[in-house]
C-alpha cells in the first residue's frame, strides 16, 4: 500500500469528522463561544450575562452574625441559549472556593464582579446544565450611583439583604438582570438566638446537632434576583391567612413590635382590596418583614414579603409595596429603563387606595404632583442616568401618566387595563412599548398624543 502524505492524512481526518454522528466541531462548523459578560442594560451594561437562561436557584447559606461571615453554595440550573464554551455569573466580593458544571470540576476566574466558569465540556445550545459554586467571606454593601446602600446590610443582630438594582450579587452568584427570572429554594442556617426569613413559603425548620437552626424556603413562581431577600435578627413572627388560602407570614424586630401590630393585622384586608382592583394575587405566599434597626432606611418590594424599616411601615407605604407584587414582581421590567412601570403603578395604587378608603380623589393627588417642579426633571420613561432611576419623575410623573390614561379612556376601560396588564404578563417581563401597545389595544384607539406629552415629553405641559 502506498504511503499517504501528511496532507492526505489530514484530509481524510476532516472527511471522517464530517461523517461522525453528533459531531459539533468541523462537521457542523459551529464551536462553542463564551456567553456575553453583560446584557447591555442602558444603565448597567455589565449586569446580567448572555448565553444561558436560569430556571432555578438552590441557595444554601450559613451566617454568623458575630463575625459577619457567610458560607454559601449556589446550585444554578440553567439552559444554554447558544453553544457555550464558558459563561459568566455576577458576584461582588466574597471568595470562590470551587465550581462544578454537571458535577465535573470547572475552571473559574474573577474579573471585577464577573465570575467566569469554563466547563470541562462545551454546552450545546438547548442543553440544561447545573452549575454549582461554593463561596464564603464577609459580604460588603454595594453603594448605588445615588449614594444609597444595598446588598447584604449587616445589622446589630444579623443582616438584611436588599437587591434593587444590583445588590443581590453581593450575597450569591447569578444572572442578576431582571430579565432572567427563576424559581428559588433557600436553606438558611443560623445561631438559635436569631430568626431567619426569606421569600416564599417556609417548608421546614429543624435544629442541627450543633444547636444551630435551619429553615428552608421555597419560591415557586419566577422571581428576579433583585427581589430575593434574607432577613436575620431577633424577629417575632405571626401567621394569618388571606384570600381563603394564601399563608401570610409577618416578622418584626422586637423594638418595632408594638407600633406595627395593628397594620400587620390589616394585611389580609388590604390584600383583598387590591385583588379587587388588580386581579388575582400572583403568588402563593404573602406577608411583611419590619426591621427595627437603622441599617435599612427604605422599604423594598421583596417578592411575597416586602421589607420595611420600622419608620416606614405605614399604610401608604405598605399599599405601595404590596401593589408591586403585581407591578414589578409578577410583571417585571425588561430593563431598568422600564422602572416607571413598577413605581408609577405602585404610586398610583396609593392614589386609588386614598380615593376609595380615605376619600381623597386621585385627581387631587394628580394636581398636587403636577404642581411640584421636581416631577418634571425628565420623562418617566427616560431617566438620564443610573442615579435617577428612583427620582420623583419615575414615581409621581409615572402615576400622572396613568391618571391621564384613566381620564382619556374612562374608568371602565382603565379598570380593564389595570387588571388585564398584570394578567397578560403574569410572571413575565414587559417593557414600556409593551404597555403602550397593550393600553391602545384595550382602548381601541391610538394614544400617541398622550404618550408624547406625559410619558416621553420634555418639560411641563401648560395645564394639568
Amino acid at each position: 500500500m502506498p504511503r499517504r502524505s501528511r496532507t492526505s492524512v489530514a484530509a481524510l481526518a476532516a472527511v471522517l469528522a464530517l461523517l461522525a454522528p453528533g459531531c459539533t466541531g468541523i462537521a457542523s462548523g459551529v464551536r462553542g463561544t463564551p456567553g456575553a459578560a453583560g446584557l447591555r442594560d442602558p444603565y448597567f451594561p455589565k449586569l446580567g450575562n448572555g448565553g444561558y437562561d436560569v430556571g432555578h436557584y438552590g441557595l444554601t447559606l450559613a451566617y454568623d452574625p458575630a463575625s459577619g461571615r457567610l458560607d454559601g453554595t449556589a446550585e444554578i440550573t440553567a439552559r444554554a441559549t447558544q453553544d457555550l464554551s464558558a459563561f459568566n455569573l455576577d458576584l461582588a466580593g466574597l471568595t470562590v472556593r470551587g465550581a462544578t458544571v454537571d458535577g465535573a470540576p470547572a475552571a473559574y476566574n474573577r474579573a471585577g464582579n464577573e465570575l467566569t466558569l469554563r466547563p470541562r465540556e462545551e454546552l450545546p445550545a438547548g442543553t440544561e446544565f447545573r452549575a454549582t459554586v461554593t463561596y464564603s467571606g464577609v459580604p460588603e454593601p454595594i453603594t448605588d450611583a445615588d449614594g444609597s446602600e444595598e446588598g447584604w446590610l449587616r445589622t446589630p443582630d444579623g443582616a438584611v439583604a436588599v437587591g434593587e438594582p444590583t445588590g443581590s450579587m453581593s450575597w450569591f452568584p447569578g444572572n442578576h438582570h431582571p430579565s432572567d427570572k427563576a424559581s428559588y429554594d433557600l436553606v438558611l442556617t443560623l445561631p438559635a438566638r436569631v430568626e431567619g426569613l426569606s421569600n416564599g413559603v417556609r417548608t421546614a425548620r429543624r435544629t442541627e446537632p450543633d444547636g444551630r437552626v435551619t429553615t428552608v424556603w421555597h419560591t415557586a413562581e419566577p422571581m428576579a434576583s433583585y427581589l430575593a431577600t434574607v432577613a436575620i435578627g431577633r424577629y417575632e413572627t405571626g401567621t394569618a391567612t388571606a384570600l381563603g388560602a394564601v399563608p401570610v407570614l409577618t416578622a418584626v424586630e422586637r423594638p418595632a413590635a408594638a407600633g406595627s401590630a395593628a397594620l400587620r393585622k390589616e394585611i389580609p384586608v388590604i390584600l383583598a382590596r387590591q385583588v379587587k382592583r388588580f386581579g388575582p394575587y400572583p403568588f402563593s405566599a404573602a406577608g411583611a418583614v419590619v426591621t427595627g434597626n437603622e441599617s435599612l432606611d427604605y422599604a423594598l418590594e421583596t417578592q411575597t414579603r416586602p421589607l420595611f424599616p420600622a419608620g416606614s411601615f405605614d399604610r401608604t407605604t405598605f399599599v405601595h409595596e404590596q401593589a408591586h407584587q403585581w407591578f414589578g414582581d409578577s410583571v417585571t421590567p425588561k430593563s431598568w429603563r422600564d422602572i416607571w412601570l413598577n413605581e408609577g403603578f405602585a404610586t398610583y395604587a396609593e392614589w386609588l387606595y386614598g380615593e376609595e378608603y380615605e376619600h381623597v380623589p386621585a385627581r387631587t393627588r394628580f394636581e398636587r404632583a403636577f404642581a411640584q417642579d421636581a416631577n418634571w426633571a425628565f420623562p418617566p420613561a427616560a431617566p438620564p442616568a443610573a442615579e435617577n432611576l428612583f427620582d420623583p419623575p419615575v414615581y409621581q410623573r409615572g402615576a400622572m401618566v396613568l391618571h391621564k390614561l384613566r381620564e382619556t379612556v374612562g374608568d371602565r376601560v382603565f379598570d380593564e387595563i389595570l387588571r388585564g396588564w398584570p394578567a397578560k404578563y403574569r410572571h413575565a417581563n414587559a417593557g414600556t412599548d409593551d404597555f403602550t401597545a397593550y393600553a391602545e389595544s384595550v382602548a381601541g384607539r391610538d394614544l400617541d398624543a398622550l404618550w408624547d406629552v406625559w410619558l416621553y415629553g420634555d418639560g411641563k405641559p401648560g395645564k394639568p
